[in-house]
């Protein structure tokens, strides 16, 4: 999770402290995933046991995270007595919140429904006095960000990347070339909401680039929905923008580089998408890497559920038996793998870094896609979970062709013959 999203969970954890203090014999967490174990954790340091975990994912039945069961969510209904149900609190750090809360409302469940991360700022379904000025003082907030830009680069169309990921940016810019011909668009201007997805846009080309936190690129993405001009687009899929595009997943499997390609751009099922220009830029301790025989390890991801150390353990240990030399890709304060080095490669030097070692395993995530093109044997593993709360697996989402191998991560994976 990111540092933000995290200190904002902490903080309404607080919020909320004395209400999942009085409330803990009944207190569940909606969703088996990174971000719920994370809460999850953040509870412990406050001595405070969830009852259990709910998933509607049939798959994460009999799992358990720190003693608490994954239950279905109308389990609930059996779990606490019915002259408790109004004592109970059920903690929702999803990005599903409304769809979980719908849920649970329809089951009949009538405690309460705490949002803990508010991914979302702009989806406000209320129609109290207090959300319609707050969504109104958001949208003239994001008119007069939009204006300034207009005055910046005049006559630019505007696209905003909405959400901070890596691998769905890097997927819309390899068909942006695609789009930009089909509706003749000759001068975009790309919005973002980190420096490193600025750097995912630079792969394909000498773009115009602004970099906004997220409070202002969502104010911005409503204004634009509000003001609808055809000199804007918002590139992103599941976000309930104009149309409820990821819903199609509920009865086909779709791979996320065909809803892009499609659903997204509309471009035709046979569009072919553009490989990114190689950057001049040189990781400055690229010699060090012993050519062909190291190993480039990516545990980390922001959104899904972590892998058991084990896996981890077990590929370092034999990798390094066979001679390689083995590091671990991090960023900020990410801890290197057990008998691993360190490296923090930009998203600009991470291919020529994978090239030059030869190898990469990594957890299924954007930097995969990043590296995607990368003359180098190629690993992804997948954590075994179900996209959102369809019933196909991630590995069938998102799902490389250019890899060399996509494995369901276990504790049983046979690294000698890979």
């Amino acid at each position: 999770m990111e540092k933000k999203l995290y200190s904002e969970m902490s903080a309404n954890v607080e919020k909320l402290n004395d209400e999942i203090q009085l409330n803990a014999n009944n207190l569940f967490v909606f969703g088996y995933c990174k971000a719920s174990m994370e809460l999850i954790d953040l509870l412990a340091e406050k001595n405070i046991e969830i009852k259990g975990i709910l998933d509607n994912s049939e798959d994460k039945q009999l799992r358990n995270y720190k003693g608490a069961k994954v239950y279905y969510p109308d389990d609930i209904l059996k779990l606490v007595p019915k002259s408790d149900e109004k004592n109970s609190v059920v903690l929702v750090v999803s990005r599903f919140y409304e769809t979980m809360a719908k849920q649970l409302r329809g089951l009949g469940y009538k405690g309460r429904i705490e949002k803990i991360v508010n991914y979302n700022t702009y989806s406000d379904y209320s129609l109290s006095d207090e959300t319609l000025n707050r969504m109104i003082g958001r949208e003239q907030s994001g008119e007069r960000l939009i204006k300034e830009l207009e005055s910046k680069y005049q006559n630019a169309f505007k696209v905003f990347f909405p959400f901070n990921a890596l691998g769905d940016v890097y997927i819309a810019m390899s068909y942006w070339y695609a789009f930009a011909k089909l509706k003749g668009i000759v001068n975009p201007v790309f919005c973002v909401p980190s420096k490193a997805l600025k750097e995912v846009v630079l792969l394909f080309g000498n773009f115009q680039v602004e970099v906004y936190n997220q409070e202002n690129l969502d104010s911005m993405v409503q204004a634009a929905i509000c003001m609808r001009d055809d000199r804007f687009f918002i590139a992103h899929h599941d976000r309930p923008y104009v149309v409820y595009l990821h819903k199609a997943l509920y009865f086909k499997m779709i791979p996320l580089d065909m809803i892009y390609r499609c659903g997204v751009y509309g471009l035709s099922v046979d569009a072919k998408p553009m490989i990114p220009r190689i950057n001049n830029k040189v990781y400055k301790e690229i010699e060090k890497i012993p050519k062909g025989k190291a190993v480039i390890f990516s545990p980390y991801a922001k959104s899904i559920t972590t892998l058991s150390e084990n896996v981890w353990n077990d590929a370092v240990n034999y990798y390094k038996s066979i001679g390689y030399k083995c590091y671990t890709n991090v960023v900020g304060d990410e801890q290197p793998l057990k008998n691993t080095e360190a490296i923090s490669p930009s998203i600009s030097e991470i291919r020529a870094v994978v090239e030059q070692a030869g190898l990469f395993v990594g957890i299924r995530s954007g930097l995969c896609d990043v590296i995607r093109e990368a003359k180098a044997k190629k690993i992804a593993l997948y954590p075994d979970y179900n996209y959102c709360d369809t019933k196909w697996k991630a590995i069938d989402i998102y799902y490389i062709d250019q890899f060399d191998y996509n494995i369901l991560a276990n504790e049983n994976i046979k690294w000698e013959i890979l």
